[in-house]
């Protein structure tokens, strides 16, 4: 009996699907072999970026490719993961990877469309495509993303599954897994999150370019209502949750990581010694490393490099806007904001666009979209720049500094009340003279505050590291305290008169001067680095002797092939970075003891397990056993090069044996740090740092430096809590103009950071050691006298040295003294 054509029909569609599930079964036991293991298939694979953090947890930087915030499912939000659910896959806890209808249903539009568009993945297949396939669209690999599916649930739970989907799925903006995702969009952890804001997020997976709110906010809204409605038929809301959510703005924005501690020169340092260490795993392994920096110490040193670059620049004058844009009329906000496109905030300036000028006053278009107002408090200093030492005339109208059209930068008045002739904003422009901070913990060198200039994006050269400058006058206290270790006292008088050095022709006559122009008698050591006199220095340097004070020098750290093998050395035509002065200056800050700077306290892997901790060199001045560290060879403890930008080694403080503690090797007797800290206090008492005496407090000291032509401002100051040193200068190197000497440009930088990083930390003057003699001697002459003389004061003395006396030398031109190397013949007298 022939078979009746509805069975043959029936006999071909088995025959059909018998022969797909042979032929499905033999791709699939070619295919298996080829999957890969799940055994990674854990966070630890995913590419988390390298986090740095100030010692108080303060997030400063991260780098990396992919941003990312791994969490754990626990963490998110029950109605985020239903957000999820409606958008991707309703069926995700009945399935077993694959949702068979869903497929069948995209086949049939892809077949009738003849095209890949539809692909009806489960949330389990995203998972093994994002962590083992590619996203190309073939059928190959959709089988194998099938396969890898079944593979997935059988070795973990649906929990897991969801939450490797939650920390690896794309969301756009470089943001992956929806923990960073809310940070960039909102700015918001998962828990902050509103339900609109969920909904949003959740329609991001299936086309994170297409429907961006930032990029594209009309499919974004409707993407996101159409999630809500989803939500609200699968009973995961109710009407009036839903009529709130799908009426709430889509209020999304980018939300760049913004910390209050701007420290990316630190950062950077950091970045490069991660590479050098860990190689390709720095950008995404998760590490977390924490710096030494102390959050409201970076934050001050900061503010107090820019403000006082600002202020230099100001007293220079204004040197133009920094472009034009032509309009008549009244421009609409998208040309103006054309004509600020190419412009960025450097160092916090606001670029903006002067859009109509007053008799005293300017309205100006900023690059965020509002129209400001600059009074003429913000205005009156802008007489034009001509050079360093000249300036136009007086402005005495708007129109004299701007004009309509003008692109200038404007500065944000950090407390109008205290400036109201000022107002908020004030006219400025984006230095062009350099500077850097650095602050160091006197009793181990970490680094509680670093900025190597105005912006590092404008200018990613490292200063504080990479500027190797004339120090000028900031070496005094280095020469002075040798001269206390060859038994000069603070009492010793040294001449002050003229000298002059014959050349091969009287043009080459090396005439050392100091910055008054007056020339003094005997003066007592004491008032001569207080007074930072030039020639007091180079007779007792010539005294001393060149060669045996440049190598007295390196037990402070310095690098003595940096160091002058002639009188000038007096002068500070040496070379030093920032960080080698501080550094150097932290000798007298903490008792005499020699410490390493180091900016990394310790390094954790992306489950916060610690893989390298600092174990730095530190003070313990109850651990000095005497005779254990030759005083004598201490410029032979440690390296040089751990000064400036330091090895490894040095970066963390890392020391051969982990387990012991390590104490920094004494290089000053007690009774010499002392005296040199006490008359660098002179020097804010009444020399020419007492600037800081604004400050207030009795435990500060520190020395100013200037250099030949002005080229270079410094002061370095200390207590014995921190440490500091800036800079001001141009990067390359010409002159600042006349009077800006370390005491004018350099001293108020430090005075505000000071400020702020001493703020509640009680007074603690250097204490004598018991050993110190106290005496009675004449102010005038450093002899020891009565206390009814009118001239009388007191004056401590290291034990041996309290009978003072004239040493050969000091008085004559050459009587006793050490043969000195002739100068160069383009050295000059260098000032404070």
């Amino acid at each position: 009996m022939p078979a009746k054509p509805w069975q043959l029909a029936l006999i071909a569609l088995f025959g059909l699907l018998a022969g797909a599930v042979v032929i499905l079964t033999l791709i699939a036991l070619i295919l298996t072999p080829t999957l890969p293991a799940l055994d990674d298939l854990s966070g630890a694979q995913l590419k988390v970026p390298l986090r740095v953090y100030t010692a108080d947890g303060e997030l400063l930087a991260e780098f990396g490719e992919e941003k990312r915030i791994p969490v754990k499912i626990e963490e998110v939000p029950d109605l985020l993961i239903k957000a999820v659910l409606a958008a991707e896959d309703r069926s995700f806890y009945y399935h077993h990877g694959v949702d068979f209808v869903g497929i069948l249903r995209a086949a049939l539009h892809n077949l009738r469309t003849q095209s890949t568009s539809q692909g009806a993945s489960t949330i389990t297949m995203q998972v093994a495509r994002n962590f083992f396939l590619s996203p190309e669209k073939t059928y190959t690999r959709k089988i194998k993303e099938v396969l890898l599916a079944f593979k997935i649930e059988r070795e973990l739970s649906k929990q897991q599954i969801l939450e490797l989907y939650f920390n690896k799925i794309f969301l756009g903006h470089r943001s992956y897994g929806f923990a960073a995702a809310a940070q960039t969009y909102y700015g918001k952890n998962l828990q902050a999150l509103t339900l609109p804001e969920m909904a949003m997020l959740a329609g991001l997976p299936k086309a994170p370019s297409r429907d961006n709110p930032l990029n594209n906010p009309e499919n974004a809204t409707e993407r996101r209502n159409a999630i809500l409605k989803q939500m609200l038929n699968l009973n995961f809301i109710d009407e009036a949750a839903y009529a709130e959510a799908v009426n709430a703005p889509l209020a999304a924005a980018r939300h760049n990581l913004k910390s209050d501690t701007v420290a990316p020169y630190v950062a950077e340092l950091v970045r490069q010694y991660m590479i050098q260490t860990y190689d390709e795993k720095t950008y995404a392994g998760g590490f977390h490393v924490y710096t030494t920096l102390k959050a409201r110490h970076q934050q001050a040193a900061v503010r107090a490099l820019r403000a006082g670059l600002l202020e230099y620049d100001r007293r220079h004058g204004y040197r133009g806007p920094a472009g034009q844009v032509a309009f008549r009329g009244k421009p609409d906000a998208i040309y103006l904001d054309d004509a600020l496109k190419d412009y960025r905030v450097v160092g916090d300036l606001l670029p903006g666009v002067v859009l109509e000028v007053g008799e005293k006053s300017a309205q100006v278009y900023t690059q965020d979209g509002a129209t400001v107002e600059l009074g003429w408090g913000g205005l009156s200093w802008a007489r034009r720049y001509i050079d360093e030492n000249t300036l136009g005339n007086p402005v005495k109208n708007a129109a004299d500094a701007v004009k309509p059209g003008d692109i200038i930068y404007l500065e944000a008045v950090e407390d109008p009340q205290q400036l109201p002739e000022t107002g908020p904003w004030r006219l400025a422009q984006i230095p062009e003279v350099a500077g850097a901070l650095v602050a160091l913990r006197p009793v181990d060198g970490a680094v509680l505050a670093l900025t190597g200039g105005f912006d590092f994006y404008q200018s990613s050269f490292n200063r504080v590291t990479q500027a190797e400058r004339q120090p000028g006058s900031s070496i005094k206290p280095f020469i002075f305290s040798a001269a206390l270790d060859k038994g000069f006292t603070a009492a010793s008088t040294v001449s002050g008169a003229p000298i002059v050095m014959d050349g091969e022709s009287p043009e080459e006559e090396w005439r050392p001067e100091d910055y008054s122009k007056k020339f003094f008698g005997p003066t007592r050591l004491r008032v001569a680095l207080a007074q930072s006199l030039n020639l007091v220095a180079v007779r007792l340097l010539r005294a001393l002797g060149v060669a045996y004070t440049v190598e007295y020098m390196e037990r402070f750290g310095f690098d003595p092939a940096k160091l002058p093998r002639n009188l000038s050395l007096a002068l500070g035509t040496a070379s030093a970075t920032p960080m080698q002065m501080v550094n150097a200056f932290t000798v007298f800050a903490n008792g005499g003891y020699r410490v390493t700077p180091y900016f990394i306290a310790r390094v954790e892997d992306a489950n916060h397990n610690v893989l390298e901790q600092a174990n730095p060199a530190t003070v313990c001045r109850e651990c000095d056993v005497p005779g254990s560290t030759s005083i004598a060879n201490a410029g032979r403890a440690g390296t040089t090069e751990s000064q400036g930008n330091p090895p490894a080694a040095a970066t963390t403080g890392m020391a051969a044996d982990k387990g012991q503690p390590v104490h920094a090797p004494r290089v000053l007797s007690p009774e010499t740090s002392f005296l040199m800290a006490s008359m660098m206090q002179d020097v804010i008492r009444a020399g020419t740092g007492r600037g800081a005496l604004v400050l207030g407090r009795k435990d500060l000291a520190g020395k100013t430096g200037t250099t030949n032509d002005y080229r270079d401002a410094w002061f370095s100051g200390f207590n014995s809590e921190v440490a500091a040193t800036a800079w001001v200068g141009f990067d390359q190197p010409v002159s600042l103009g006349r009077a800006e000497t370390g005491g004018r440009t350099a001293l108020p930088v430090w005075i505000d950071f000071m400020r702020e990083a001493l703020a509640g930390v009680p007074e603690k003057p250097p204490v004598p050691p018991e050993t110190m003699v106290r005496l009675t001697i004449n102010s005038e002459t450093g002899k020891p006298t009565t206390p009814d003389d009118p001239e009388a004061m007191e004056e401590y003395f290291a034990p041996g040295t309290e009978t003072p006396q004239d040493l050969p030398g000091t008085e004559g031109e050459t009587d006793g003294a050490a043969a000195p190397a002739r100068p160069p013949e383009n050295i000059r007298e260098n000032l404070f």
